[in-house]
């Protein structure tokens, strides 16, 4: 028999950051023989959702659910009025996870329940992080990481273009700055080419494509609504958090990034499921190597294209993979606004455009150009550059900003920075030989990046320039006196620039 208890609803104003979590009084669980971390699957009306129970003698009585912010926003329940709650057992793939942490090789049901019970808010957090954590120690095999990808889309929402060439191109991050996408996605679709890029915000670095791209436009739409904007302009620059194409990744990037885990087959399972759910069958890859990225030696970045070239051809995806310098940023500005402000630059053909940012921006788009067969092996990176030198590229990227609900007539002196600010200067003269990525983060991201568009820092020296003592090398920028003092306290600490 199935036990079910009535309750009155009591809301719990704390976000458990997308963690379903009930409270139920310490009393009425020890009668009813429910402990901390169960499961309880709680309802009303015609919605329910599967919560992990904490036990409390404070805040309820014993007639009451304490419900946190998140699963109250789900129910749409009022104060008082009446939940059920079902206590429920252990799913199934919590045997599947313990059979993988036993180094056993999983079966593509095996794999599919898992995914499907993290979709649905099964697992607690500790199991999927068990998963994750047997995935980093004992790996995943060829077959377990196609398994996965397939799961991973086969419960979220896809993007059909319904198109012969679909363009797309992923870096794998750990480059501050680095907004190739921005330049890669106006070029190709001035073109003719096909690329719905949907990209991610910033986790640990201090803007993610889709931050900056909210410079410019709006970039969270619905499925229905990317179709017409690629319908309209070939391209776009959207948020993929705001479509459900991968919500099981997102559930095991949340309880990764504590640890910064990042297990080869979920990230292979990660980045491919997004391209197979986007419909993208030509996709370029960058791999950043260096000190401080996430690949440090070529060895790393030779095995890892190997890896996404297998992957990549079980799902009939023609790529190519580019490696490229990791250990210093790409372009000049690192924060919102300020690389918003150099991709300006770069369709304008300005002075100040950071060539960096503009070279390796047409080396990715001239090898993608080549992957779909629009231009001659050799000449995408002369037809890539064409496309900024003609004005076409930026006339394109205008359209997609238009078609964004962004203005298109926006200008580089448009972009307000931050009115506090602190100059990084030469200690002594002599040629930068290390510029810390790590460092530049940290300190850009405790200036208020990215939520504070503002916030940022801007760099006017880059590894091997040579400096005069007391020469700048950055500006940091935040509208926030607190935060400047706090990155101002993290650049006298940490070993940021060398000179020798």
């Amino acid at each position: 028999m199935i036990n079910l208890f009535k309750l009155k609803a009591k809301h719990i104003e704390v976000a458990t950051g997308g963690i379903p979590v009930i409270t139920l009084h310490n009393e009425f669980a020890k009668e009813n023989d429910i402990r901390g971390m169960d499961r309880v699957k709680i309802s009303f009306k015609n919605k329910f959702v599967v919560a992990s129970v904490d036990v409390s003698n404070k805040v309820i009585t014993k007639e009451e659910v304490g419900i946190f912010d998140d699963v109250w926003k789900i129910l749409k329940v009022s104060k008082g009025e009446i939940v059920e709650i079902t206590p429920i057992g252990k799913p199934e793939s919590t045997k599947y996870i313990r059979k993988k942490m036993d180094r056993e090789e999983l079966s593509k049901e095996e794999i599919d329940t898992i995914v499907c019970d993290i979709v649905y808010d099964r697992l607690t957090d500790v199991e999927m992080a068990s998963f994750v954590a047997a995935s980093y120690i004992i790996g995943l095999s060829l077959e377990e990481t196609e398994n996965l990808t397939r799961a991973i889309v086969n419960t979220g929402d896809t993007l059909n273009m319904k198109k012969k060439v679909v363009a797309d191109k992923h870096c794998i991050g750990g480059v501050p700055g680095n907004r190739t996408t921005m330049i890669i996605v106006p070029i190709l679709a001035s073109l003719g080419v096909t690329i719905p890029k949907t990209s991610s915000r910033s986790i640990t670095s201090p803007a993610g494509t889709a931050d900056t791209m909210e410079v410019f436009s709006e970039v969270s739409f619905s499925i229905d609504e990317i179709k017409k904007i690629v319908k309209k302009t070939n391209g776009c620059i959207v948020w993929g958090g705001a479509v459900n194409f991968a919500s099981a990744d997102d559930k095991l990037v949340r309880v990764r990034h504590p640890l910064s885990l990042d297990p080869e087959g979920l990230m292979l399972a990660s980045v491919m499921a997004k391209k197979v759910a986007a419909s993208s069958n030509h996709v370029i890859f960058d791999l950043p190597i260096g000190y401080e990225a996430k690949l440090q030696s070529l060895g790393e970045a030779r095995h890892m294209e190997r890896e996404f070239q297998r992957l990549a051809s079980r799902f009939d995806i023609k790529t190519k993979t580019t490696i490229t310098d990791g250990n210093q940023p790409i372009g000049k500005g690192i924060g919102p606004n300020l690389e918003a402000r150099d991709i300006l630059w770069v369709f304008q053909k300005d002075e100040r455009a950071p060539m960096d940012l503009r070279k390796k921006g047409t080396i990715l788009a001239g090898k993608l150009l080549e992957l779909c067969g629009v231009a001659k092996s050799g000449d995408g990176q002369k037809i890539a550059d064409k496309q900024i030198e003609n004005g076409k590229a930026y006339e394109k990227f205008k359209e997609i900003i238009k078609a964004q609900k962004g203005n298109p007539d926006i200008q580089p002196e448009d972009l307000e920075l931050g009115e506090y600010t602190c100059n990084y200067e030469a200690e002594k003269t002599g040629k930068i030989s290390n510029v810390n990525n790590l460092a530049i983060s940290k300190i850009a991201k405790s200036c208020g990046c990215p939520t504070d568009k503002e916030a940022g820092m801007y760099i006017y020296k880059n590894y091997g320039d040579s400096v005069n003592e007391g020469e700048k090398i950055f500006t940091i920028y935040s509208r926030s006196e607190r935060k400047i003092q706090r990155a101002i306290e993290i650049m006298k600490r940490m070993d940021v620039i060398q000179i020798e």
